[in-house]
């Protein structure tokens, strides 16, 4: 079994704690994109564990954890997450993390470039992280990029770090920033490569060894759909395919071999940085937002910045669905609208007073969009920590099939809290077969 666990909306959506649930079941999880800008959060008997690039599987002592190929690797944050991992009492070892030789790396210059990039765009920046991560997968898609392989011989790694900063020097000095020198890198990049070695593997053949052998195999992504390059709110989107069919690619598994796809959704929708946000909560409505980012933490596990709150948008959902093929639904953080006397739900969209049911190419359309709304009322109890569907109140277990027949697709599994345990697996769904 070989099951991807997909953000539906623009991230953020929970996927931290719904695959350290699903790692209990599977053998190998692996991430196949995106670099350090992707915080997890994972809560285990109250100890938070905040991931930027190992999987959310490195929690359990007994699984393999994956870095695929289509991940960008900063070495320096790579070992940061490691040793603190360690601290918190989780071995980490070649044996238990499997490092594809065929990933990125993210140089120091990736990161100084990023910085530029922001700058350039002025009122148009993307809201990036400033981790280098764009600027990584440019160079990948440049042919001048540095993979892990690569960077094992030292003669190349010296060549190909003295041979891009040629490039990037010309545009980090044109911004007004000093120019960076390829001896620094090497000697700062150098000691962490060989450090890395002993985990460096050729992941595509390792997964395909463990599904010869009937493992079970969990496809972790960062980011979210509506964030893809290809089907996001493009430009302000990341520079990876979060999306299924970029789990094939990025770890390097024939799609037929994938035997399930997860979506993890939001009871409410958030977005970091810059972008088009259909139901984006207002003036008129910022006491909501703040109540809803304060309830629900919403501030980025990596960046602390504050998320953009937003109502529930069954059109992007709809949308992430199609281009998905989610065979069920993970809806996290029900517990987060108990207080609410009412809880609206986007069921479509008006451009230029045309009622449109698809989610636009175009950014400029989508920040045309008026929101069509229907409002919900709300249950007004706790359900925090509630583990049966039956026992949600009434009015939370009509939202919830509502949002199913809106997105149509099953919500087999709903959060109600951060801890494992605060958890409903609905009976009889797909999601439940997935948990034998």
């Amino acid at each position: 079994m070989i099951i991807v666990i997909i953000g539906a909306q623009w991230g953020d959506e929970g996927k931290g704690k719904v695959v350290d649930l699903l790692a209990d079941r599977f053998d190998i999880v692996s991430r196949y994109q995106g670099g350090h800008n992707a915080g997890h959060s994972v809560y285990v008997q109250e100890k938070a564990f905040v991931l930027r690039l190992l999987p959310s599987g490195i929690i359990h002592p007994d699984k393999t954890c994956v870095l695929g190929n289509g991940m960008v690797i900063d070495p320096k944050a790579f070992f940061e997450e490691v040793d603190q991992i360690k601290e918190q009492g989780i071995e980490v070892t070649p044996e238990r993390l499997k490092v594809s030789s065929r990933a990125h790396l993210i140089m120091p210059y990736h990161r100084a470039l990023d910085h530029t990039s922001e700058e350039r765009l002025g009122n148009e920046k993307i809201g990036t992280t400033l981790r280098g991560i764009g600027p990584a997968y440019e160079d990948k898609a440049g042919r001048r990029g540095i993979r892990v392989s690569d960077a094992l011989s030292s003669e190349v790694l010296r060549m190909r770090i003295e041979r891009n900063l040629e490039e990037a020097n010309r545009i980090i000095v044109l911004f007004g920033q000093p120019p960076l020198y390829a001896d620094q890198i090497y000697d700062e990049i150098a000691p962490l490569v060989e450090r890395l070695r002993p985990f460096v593997t050729e992941t595509s053949h390792f997964l395909a060894e463990a599904r010869k052998s009937n493992k079970k195999i969990l496809l972790e992504g960062a980011q979210a759909t509506l964030l893809d390059v290809d089907h996001g709110t493009y430009p302000y989107v990341t520079s990876s395919n979060p999306t299924a069919g970029g789990a094939s690619v990025g770890a390097g598994i024939p799609p037929h071999h994938i035997t399930g796809v997860l979506g993890i959704v939001r009871t409410y929708a958030t977005r970091v940085g810059e972008g088009p946000f259909p139901t984006e909560m207002l003036e008129d409505e910022e006491t909501t937002a703040n109540l809803i980012r304060e309830r629900g933490n919403e501030y980025g596990s990596v960046t602390k910045r504050p998320r953009r709150c937003g109502w529930f948008d069954a059109v992007a959902t709809r949308y992430a669905a199609e281009l998905n093929g989610f065979d069920s639904i993970a809806l996290t953080k029900l517990d987060v609208l108990d207080t609410l006397d009412e809880i609206k739900v986007c069921v479509g969209y008006e451009v230029d007073g045309r009622r449109i049911h698809t989610f636009p190419a175009v950014s400029h359309d989508l920040r045309k969009i008026k929101p069509v709304y229907e409002s919900l009322e709300g249950w007004k109890a706790d359900t925090i920590g509630t583990t049966e569907f039956k026992d949600l109140p009434e009015l939370a277990q009509r939202y919830v099939r509502f949002l199913s027949d809106q997105i149509g697709v099953e919500i087999g599994l709903i959060s109600t809290g951060p801890e494992r345990d605060q958890t409903i697996i609905l009976k009889d769904s797909v999601m439940e077969g997935w948990f034998k």
